[in-house]
């Protein structure tokens, strides 16, 4: 098959021992990012099947009209980015393993990278030495403080478990059944949203972006937040109301944020309000970005591309004829 992958920002994939799983087909590897139809249109215009990286390019239906040739988008993960209805009107499989069994570590390291960063002041004072000064801030000890977490799944128990270790005290909160499970967990689950935000002293997001989660940060939560609270976003930007986590550090509460993802993506030329502000740690959504990670979450790419192939798709999302 003729299969293309897009966005492998540092050619990557290459040099994986999973891609050796794609030998024998016609494969090529796009670097740079693209998100106009008609560019896309032509780069595209013979392949057969589409390999994505998470959610780096929104496959959409003024697409996937000029694709007659593609058959199949294989990747992992959720897929809000791409169009299903118009994939199945049109033909084309999607295939994607939700991997509903496996935590993401490397996103629940990043997370904890994110909050020491922000606790301890990090970038701003190596920014500060390389500049030819010495110490420009005084941190936080996060031992014995709050760490809220905000939707409790395979991620979030994950960085509940580092947070323990390091004597932090965990406040969860979530839908009832995720509460029941951390309750169980021997956690604590705050009494309400108002309360959950009020008592972190670390607040951490943890959830999919779906209809029901969409802004469900509101403005009015995060002013209840502490004035040296840290409000740490490795999930997504719009699980935040627009605007309002500029706001409320502007405001002074929190008092700091780490994000790892915007609502516009990749952030180019330092154009986003974020990244001029001094009380904010910023880094280009390197949640799921390790080699480990590829490893696993390619293995399991090149399988479905593999498996349509033999006439036997797997981990597919969506229904169409068979050819």
């Amino acid at each position: 098959m003729k299969v293309a992958i897009l966005d492998d920002y540092h050619d990557t994939i290459r040099t994986l021992g999973v891609f050796a799983k794609l030998a024998g087909h016609d494969v090529k590897i796009w670097n740079d990012h693209l998100q106009d139809t008609d560019q896309l249109a032509r780069r595209l215009a013979d392949v057969e099947a589409l390999v994505l990286i998470r959610e780096r390019t929104k496959i959409g239906a003024p697409l996937l009209e000029r694709l007659p040739k593609l058959k199949l988008i294989s990747q992992r993960s959720v897929y809000p980015h791409i169009d299903i209805e118009a994939c199945t009107r049109l033909g084309i499989l999607v295939c994607s393993n939700m991997h509903a069994g496996t935590p993401s570590y490397s996103t629940s390291e990043m997370t904890w990278a994110l909050i020491l960063s922000a606790a301890r002041e990090v970038p701003q004072n190596v920014a500060a030495l390389k500049a030819g000064q010495w110490q420009v801030g005084v941190g936080s000890t996060l031992r014995g403080k709050y760490l809220g977490l905000f939707g409790y799944g395979r991620i979030a128990a994950e960085v509940a478990k580092i947070g323990a270790a390091m004597g932090m005290k965990i406040l969860v909160w979530a839908r009832e059944q995720s509460r029941q499970k951390a309750k169980a967990q021997g956690y604590e689950v705050a009494e309400s949203k108002d309360d959950f935000f009020a008592r972190s002293d670390v607040l951490t997001l943890h959830m999919r972006l779906v209809d029901a989660t969409r802004h469900i940060v509101t403005a009015a939560d995060l002013a209840r937040m502490k004035p040296t609270a840290i409000f740490v976003n490795t999930s997504r930007a719009p699980l935040v109301e627009p605007g309002a986590l500029v706001a409320a550090l502007k405001a002074g509460r929190p008092g700091k944020a780490a994000v790892d993802v915007y609502e516009e993506e990749p952030v180019l030329g330092g154009k986003h309000p974020l990244l001029a502000m001094d009380n904010v740690v910023c880094t280009p959504h390197l949640g799921y970005v390790t080699r480990d990670e590829f490893e696993v979450q390619f293995s399991d790419i090149f399988d479905q591309i593999n498996a349509f192939a033999a006439g036997k798709p797997i981990n597919a999302v969506n229904s169409v004829p068979s050819t």
